[in-house]
C-alpha cells in the first residue's frame, strides 16, 4: 500500500509507505493520500491528524518524477484538469482542501521538494535531528508549485525565503528550527512520541474551539487587521452556543476535567 492509514482514539495517523523511493509521491499515492485526508476532514471521531513517513530516512522527497511527470504527460488536457479538481496539490492536501482539524507533520528524515511543501501545509512539526529541509524545484527549471513560494515566505524571514528557494538551498534541523520552521528538533525514535503528545495536548482543549482558532488565524492572514477581527467575533459567537462552551466554564468552576464532545 503506498499509505498507511491508522486510527487511535481521536488521532489519525498517515504514514507515506514508500520508504524504497525516499516516500516519494507517485499518482497512486496522491489518490490514496487524497481520500485519506478527506476522510479525517469528515470522520467526526478524529479530532487531529498527524502525517509522516515510512522508514527512518525520508518524510518525504517529493513528487516522484519518474511517475508524475509521464503519467500527468499521458492525460488529456480535461483529464488533467477532472484529476485536479479531484485530487487538488500534492499528497491531497497542499492546495483546495481546507481542513480545520490541526494536522501535525512528524518529519522523520529528509522533507524536500513537495515534501516540505506538504509539511508546510500542516500546523505543527516535529523533526528529527538527522532532517534535511530545501525546495530545490529551481534546480530542475521548475518552481515550488505546491504551496512553496507561498507558505515559505508567510512561516520564515523573506530573505531567508528567498535563499532556500532562489538558491535550492538545503537546511538541516536545527537551521529549520532556529528560522522557525520546526515546532521540535528531537532524536529519531522520539519523532513520533512527541507528534503523539502534541496532538495529546491538543486533545485536552475545546475541538470546536481548536478548529475555529486555526480557521481565524489562517484566514486572517489573508485580511486586513480589521476583516480578521470580524472573523475572529463570528467565529466566536459560534462556539458561545456550542454545548463544549458551555461544558468548560462549568468544568473550571466544579474544579474537574472537561468531558468535549465536538458539539
Amino acid at each position: 500500500m503506498a499509505i498507511l492509514y491508522e486510527k487511535k482514539d481521536k488521532i489519525a495517523i498517515i504514514t507515506i509507505n514508500r520508504p524504497e523511493a525516499m516516500n516519494a509521491i507517485d499518482p497512486e499515492t496522491t489518490e490514496e493520500l487524497g481520500k485519506a485526508w478527506l476522510d479525517f476532514r469528515d470522520d467526526p471521531d478524529r479530532w487531529v491528524g498527524i502525517l509522516t513517513g515510512a522508514g527512518d530516512k525520508a518524510f518525504s522527497a517529493g513528487a516522484d518524477l519518474k511517475k508524475l511527470i509521464p503519467f500527468l504527460a499521458k492525460l488529456s488536457p480535461l483529464a488533467r484538469r477532472e484529476r485536479e479538481e479531484k485530487f487538488p496539490g500534492l499528497g491531497g492536501i497542499t492546495r483546495g482542501l481546507n481542513i480545520w482539524k490541526p494536522i501535525i507533520a512528524a518529519i522523520n528524515g529528509f522533507c524536500l521538494a513537495g515534501g516540505l511543501e506538504m509539511a508546510l501545509a500542516c500546523d505543527l512539526r516535529v523533526a528529527a535531528d538527522h532532517a534535511t529541509f530545501g525546495l530545490l524545484e529551481v534546480s530542475r527549471g521548475i518552481i515550488p508549485g505546491a504551496g512553496g513560494t507561498q507558505r515559505l515566505p508567510r512561516m520564515i524571514p523573506m530573505a531567508k525565503a528567498m535563499e532556500i528557494i532562489l538558491m535550492a538551498q538545503r537546511i538541516d534541523a536545527q537551521e529549520a528550527l532556529r528560522l522557525g520552521l520546526v515546532n521540535r528538533v528531537v532524536p529519531l525514535p522520539e519523532v513520533m512520541p512527541t507528534a503523539m503528545k502534541m496532538a495529546e495536548a491538543i486533545l485536552q482543549n475545546g475541538p470546536l474551539a481548536v478548529r475555529a482558532a486555526k480557521e481565524a488565524i489562517i484566514r486572517g492572514l489573508s485580511m486586513t487587521l480589521e476583516e480578521g477581527l470580524r472573523l475572529e467575533s463570528v467565529l466566536q459567537s459560534y462556539l458561545l452556543v456550542t454545548e463544549d462552551a458551555i461544558e468548560g466554564p462549568r468544568a473550571f468552576a466544579e474544579k474537574r476535567k472537561p468531558q468535549y464532545k465536538a458539539r
